[in-house]
């Protein structure tokens, strides 16, 4: 009888000492605390698996990861011509000694030959890209000029490129007759851009008359570096560009382009 009852309880206790120890070795698949494999999702989906990884671990175009990963609150104030720059930009604090007019540039920053918003235009030469030594500026000057030229391109996406010309050398100083035609009564320390008016056209390059500018574009110019915090914005005197009074001034020779001061 204790034989045949012995042999029963080995029947049933079996089978359940069988399925604990099955448990036990599938259970280390789970997550930590998250109750069996792959915690009651496909195991595709985990955490960290390709499908799923963290957004903060998306590269940037070039392997740059610093600040511009999707996610990174950074990424959509920053403009992608200034996303661009950062990889050919040796970005410094720059300093601007003196006056537009008689002063130098400390560790000045050199404006790409072109970006994406905006290609370079040497009056000189009447072509582009604008020589390298004559696209100098303070970081202030050159941040606040990418900026505004992204902004511009968004809501103008049907525009051509913004044209930009002269800003300083690269250690400011004169840039008078002596650097081409009549020169720069100012543009010495950095502060100072040219920016051309947009064409009609959407041809790239300065224009030729003021028939070929499209005045509406060249108007949300003005007003988009006055917005930048320009502390001049010189305009030609035909054009009939405006502006706040003691910003916005209308001189000679400013017929074809814009020219923008921030501040020092």
């Amino acid at each position: 009888m204790r034989l045949r009852s012995t042999v029963r309880v080995l029947a049933i206790a079996l089978p359940i000492l069988a399925a604990v120890v099955l448990l036990r070795s599938v259970e280390p698949l789970g997550s930590a605390g998250g109750g069996g494999a792959c915690a009651g999702r496909p195991c595709s989906d985990r955490e960290g698996s390709p499908e799923t990884a963290p957004a903060s671990s998306a590269k940037a175009p070039g392997g740059d990861q610093r600040g511009i990963a999707r996610g990174d609150p950074r990424s959509a104030a920053r403009p992608p011509d200034e996303i661009h720059a950062r990889r050919s930009i040796h970005w410094r604090r720059s300093e601007a000694l003196g006056l537009p007019q008689a002063g130098w540039l400390v560790r000045g920053v050199q404006l790409p030959a072109e970006g994406a918003h905006f290609f370079t235009w040497d009056p000189i030469r009447r072509r582009s890209p604008n020589r390298a030594w004559r696209r100098w500026g303070t970081d202030d000057l050159v941040r606040t000029t990418l900026r505004v030229v992204h902004a511009y391109a968004v809501a103008h996406p049907n525009a051509p490129r913004v044209g930009i010309g002269d800003l300083s050398r690269p250690h400011g100083g004169d840039f008078g007759a002596a650097f081409g035609a009549i020169g720069h009564a100012t543009h010495q320390n950095g502060l100072d851009v040219d920016v051309y008016y947009p064409l009609r056209s959407g041809a790239e390059r300065a224009p030729l008359s003021l028939d070929e500018v499209d005045l509406g574009l060249a108007q949300d110019l003005v007003d988009r570096f006055v917005r930048a915090g320009s502390v001049k914005v010189y305009v030609g005197p035909n054009t009939g560009l405006t502006g706040p009074p003691g910003v916005v001034e209308a001189i000679p020779l400013h017929d074809n382009h814009l020219h923008a001061r921030v501040p020092g």
